[in-house]
C-alpha cells in the first residue's frame, strides 16, 4: 500500500514523486516528473505539470493548475482557483516553451482564492496575497498585497494576522515581534 492517498478518479503519470501522507483528490492530474512533498493536500481538479516542485505540507484547493516553472516551497496555501502562468506573451500558434519564466512562491505564503500570478514573480516567505489579486511583480517576505494590479498595503505575521503599522510591530494574535528597516520586515528575538 502506498504511503499516500490518491482518489480513484485522479490520474498519476509516472514517474513522479508523491511524499508520505499526501492526499490527491477527485479528478486531479499529476504529470510525469512532478514532485510533491509530504503531507500535502491537492483538492479536486488540481493539475500539476511536468517538473513542478511542491514542498511539504502545501494545501492546494480545488481547480488550481500549477504549470511548469512554478515552485511552491513548504507550507504554501493556494486558495480555490488560483491561476499561475508560465509565458508572458502566449499565442496559440507560436511555440514558446523555451521562454517559460520561473515563479517562486516561498515558504509559508498564502495565495487567496482566484489570485492570478504572472510568471516570473517571486513572493517572499509568509506573504499573503489577497483573494482576486493580480500579481505582476515581486513582493517581499511578510507583505500583505491586494488589488488589481496587486499592491502592498501592509505586513502580516507568520501566523497570518495583519500587523500594526509600526517600525517595531507586535502581532496582536501570537505576540511575535518584528523589526521594519528599509522596507524589510524581519522577525525579532
Amino acid at each position: 500500500m502506498a504511503p499516500y492517498n490518491v482518489h480513484p478518479t485522479a490520474v498519476i503519470d509516472h514517474p513522479c514523486k508523491i511524499g508520505a501522507g499526501t492526499k490527491v483528490w477527485h479528478f486531479s492530474h499529476l504529470m510525469a516528473g512532478s514532485r510533491i512533498g509530504e503531507d500535502c493536500i491537492l483538492g479536486q481538479n488540481v493539475y500539476v505539470d511536468r517538473d513542478v516542485q511542491i514542498g511539504n505540507r502545501c494545501k492546494i484547493q480545488n481547480n488550481v493548475s500549477v504549470y511548469k516553472g512554478v515552485i511552491l516551497e513548504d507550507d504554501v496555501f493556494c486558495g480555490p482557483s488560483v491561476v499561475f502562468t508560465n509565458v508572458i506573451n502566449p499565442r496559440a500558434y507560436i511555440e514558446r516553451k523555451d521562454e517559460f519564466k520561473p515563479t517562486i512562491i516561498s515558504r509559508g505564503v498564502t495565495l487567496g482564492a482566484n489570485a492570478t500570478l504572472m510568471c516570473g514573480v517571486v513572493i517572499g516567505q509568509f506573504a499573503l496575497i489577497g483573494a482576486g489579486a493580480v500579481v505582476i511583480k515581486d513582493f517581499p517576505a511578510y507583505a500583505l498585497a491586494v488589488g488589481v494590479p496587486a499592491r502592498q498595503v501592509g505586513w502580516v505575521c507568520h501566523c497570518g494576522v495583519t500587523l500594526p503599522s509600526s517600525p517595531e510591530p507586535v502581532c496582536a494574535s501570537c505576540g511575535k515581534n518584528y523589526h521594519l528597516r528599509n522596507n524589510v520586515l524581519e522577525p525579532g528575538n
